[in-house]
């Protein structure tokens, strides 16, 4: 996908004395006292902002923070702590802008944040004043916040319509370099693996994967609802049986092309959902009544493995089992680590998938890992994301 790059623009020379707007993602967690508890979000934004200063710009950045109501200030959702611990990581004062809509006094060299997007009236329904009024700020707009490609809003997708110039940061440039690498131009064997606990949370990611891959390895509850779709027992497992026939309609979309889900051969099983639970490996024909199906089995997992290791690409959304749990965390543990010994590119992304690698620690060995959430399972489902879709337009004007 062609859109127009930050570091094109710092390239050409094109920043200086610029004012340029870069909305960042910085919903980042905090304690009751609004400490911020994790600064990833933070740490990841500095380097767009970083090249934009150094290039020359006055510079402005902004982001949501937790759900305020529209046109009310809450102490709580502001950004007043995030200002300060850019700060802290870039060495230089960010001082805070409240009433900004109207006019930002910055100069070339100097950073401001600007306070919770979400403050303004009309911001998640991207109301084209609004849009325009922000954009009139700015000079060059920066998309740098994947974490919100998937909503059309005044400050992510509104301003990128109204501004001068509109362009990707370095975060949001990374994204689309990785997903186009796995999906839209990937080598084979492709390889998906999504997990979760229901099939219905996932079920267009399923069909749209379902018509590309190769493999398409399903996990937790959904591998469940498949083993059921397989006529297979699974207990008093979590599991959604009245979706059996769009499971069997995936499988059915898989052998059509000459590809597969590969179902559980094996299980690893407890009477009760307990960290201390007796763990037992069973036949997936051998499921009692009363099992608790937590985790795929040893040889399931060696055969998925060896099916990774082999993989020209892995897109990795979600784990095999209950891995917080040690007696039921081999299924994912094994597959994780198939993914890091092999010579795919490998795509991940999801809550649960970054607390899996975090865990492994194989960070280094995953090709990208994308914080995207919403966005990323939208981008598994096919969709093509509002942020890229206008910052592809304004590309080609």
């Amino acid at each position: 996908m062609k859109v127009l790059r930050l570091d094109e623009l710092v390239a050409d020379g094109r920043l200086a004395g610029q004012r340029v707007f870069i909305r960042a993602d910085l919903n980042v967690p905090q304690d009751d006292a609004g400490r911020i508890t994790e600064d990833t979000r933070i740490r990841a934004s500095v380097p767009g902002i970083e090249m934009a200063l150094k290039a020359g710009a006055a510079v402005m950045v902004t982001s949501h923070l937790g759900r305020p109501v529209e046109g009310e200030f809450t102490p709580e959702n502001s950004l007043a702590p995030v200002a300060h611990r850019l700060s802290e990581l870039i060495g230089r004062e960010v001082r805070l802008v409240s009433h900004w809509i109207d006019g930002v006094d910055v100069n070339p060299g100097e950073l401001v944040m600007l306070e919770n997007c979400r403050f303004n009236k009309g911001e998640k329904k991207n109301d084209e004043s609004l849009a325009k009024k922000i954009a009139r700020l700015c000079d060059v707009f920066v998309h740098d916040a994947f974490g919100t490609a998937h909503r059309a809003e005044a400050s992510t997708y509104g301003i990128a319509q109204f501004a001068k110039v509109a362009c990707a940061g370095p975060l949001l440039a990374a994204e689309i370099d990785a997903i186009s690498k796995a999906l839209a131009d990937p080598r084979w064997p492709l390889v998906a693996i999504v997990a979760g606990s229901k099939v219905s949370t996932k079920l267009s990611i399923l069909h749209s994967l379902a018509e590309r891959v190769d493999q398409l390895i399903v996990g937790g509850g959904i591998a469940n609802t498949f083993m059921l779709a397989a006529g297979l027992p699974i207990g008093k497992s979590l599991a959604e049986p009245g979706l059996v026939d769009d499971a069997k309609a995936v499988m059915a979309e898989m052998k059509a092309r000459g590809a597969a889900v590969p179902i559980p051969i094996d299980v690893v099983v407890a009477k009760e959902f307990k960290a201390d639970a007796p763990a037992t490996v069973k036949a997936a024909t051998d499921v009692a009544d009363d099992d608790l199906i937590l985790d795929i089995g040893p040889q399931t997992a060696a055969k998925l493995a060896a099916q990774l290791k082999a993989a020209g690409t892995i897109v990795w959304n979600g784990p095999l089992g209950v891995f917080e749990f040690d007696a039921f965390a081999n299924g994912t543990q094994t597959v994780a680590r198939a993914i890091a010994a092999s010579d795919a590119f490998s795509l991940a992304g999801g809550g649960d998938t970054l607390a899996a690698i975090a865990k492994y620690g194989i960070a280094k060995d995953v090709g990208y890992i994308s914080t995207g959430g919403g966005a990323f399972l939208e981008v598994l489902e096919g969709k093509t994301l509002p942020a890229f879709e206008i910052l592809a337009r304004r590309a080609d004007r």
